[in-house]
């Protein structure tokens, strides 16, 4: 298959219909939305719904298994708001402090970039590691906490103790939450104690997912307006700097003997940009940042183009290390 029909499989998927689905509703200026109280159960649904998978997988492998892919993890998710932050301050001419939000953004990982990468691999019939979402958890924070070091270090930060609150609030947030906590049941109650709740968390999935998206594509969609905001550079930067960190994290999943799956699944990680856990971070941290650059950069154009173009390409250079077809 080439990289053309993964392309095409992907746009085709009722996932990526559904948040196209979204856009055309805002663009019709249609009333439809997902009520918010059943847009945040759908949240806690789905980061349940894979920690639990995730545990299961882990509660069948011994530790040692998991030490190199978690260090790889966390090395990514450190060392990519360094050279994002560099970048936007040489190149794009940018503030410390706006700087500093976008590179906190784009350190961060997208849980829901990360979904659709597993629902996209399970679709494919592709394997892939079961410690896959403690890799999530891993890469959430330490990007967002290497990005206020830079702002500190620009000036853009004071001393107060902003940056620990902001930290403090993502490590009890729900994401990380759920997903430690689903981690932590599915490796105790193993595959046995799984399969009791297995039709409501592993068959009920892909559905949630679709509402899910729904909804993504309004609220990303209802951003389009601010594109003229965020400039050609951010615009340019939103689509290349994922490309470039896909590739960089396809090729380390290669490099520690992941699957092709795996690598998939890191290389879509260090390719996402948050829009959850850092845009909070920020809002405490660095209340000067402008929203409409790092929100737009990372929901309106990162997040879409990962979905569409993103994943069936990161899967596609995988296979091509790999040396599969």
């Amino acid at each position: 298959m080439t990289i053309l029909d993964l392309a095409a499989a992907n746009l085709l998927s009722p996932l990526l219909l559904c948040f196209a689905l979204g856009a055309l509703a805002v663009l019709l200026r249609s009333d439809l939305r997902v009520p918010e109280p059943v847009f945040n159960a759908l949240s806690i649904y789905l980061m349940l719904a894979i920690g639990l998978k995730g545990g299961v997988e882990l509660s069948r492998l011994p530790p040692s298994a998991f030490v190199l892919p978690g260090l790889a993890a966390l090395g990514l998710g450190m060392a990519i708001p360094i050279w994002c932050y560099a970048l936007l301050r040489r190149v794009g001419r940018f503030g410390a402090a706006d700087a500093a939000a976008i590179a906190a953004h784009y350190g961060s990982v997208s849980a829901v970039t990360f979904v659709a990468a597993i629902a996209y691999l399970d679709a494919s019939g592709t394997p892939y590691e079961g410690f896959a979402p403690a890799l999530l958890a891993i890469m959430e924070v330490p990007g967002i906490v290497v990005a206020f070091a830079l702002a500190r270090a620009g000036g853009a930060l004071g001393g107060r103790g902003n940056a620990g609150e902001a930290v403090r609030e993502i490590l009890s947030g729900k994401s990380v939450l759920l997903l430690a906590g689903g981690l932590l049941i599915g490796a105790v109650v193993g595959e046995a104690g799984y399969l009791r709740v297995k039709p409501v968390f592993s068959d009920l999935f892909q559905g949630a997912l679709c509402l899910f998206l729904l909804e993504l594509g309004i609220l990303a969609a209802g951003r389009l307006g601010d594109f003229r905001r965020v400039g050609p550079f951010l615009a340019v930067f939103a689509v290349v700097l994922p490309v470039l960190h896909g590739v960089l994290g396809v090729a380390v999943g290669h490099a520690i003997g992941l699957s092709v799956g795996g690598m998939t699944v890191l290389g879509t990680l260090a390719a996402s940009a948050s829009y959850i856990a850092a845009p909070a971070a920020v809002r405490l941290a660095l209340p000067q940042a402008n929203p409409g650059y790092y929100l737009t950069a990372s929901l309106a154009i990162t997040f879409p183009f990962n979905l569409t173009l993103g994943l069936p390409l990161y899967n596609a250079l995988a296979r091509w290390i790999a040396g599969g077809p």
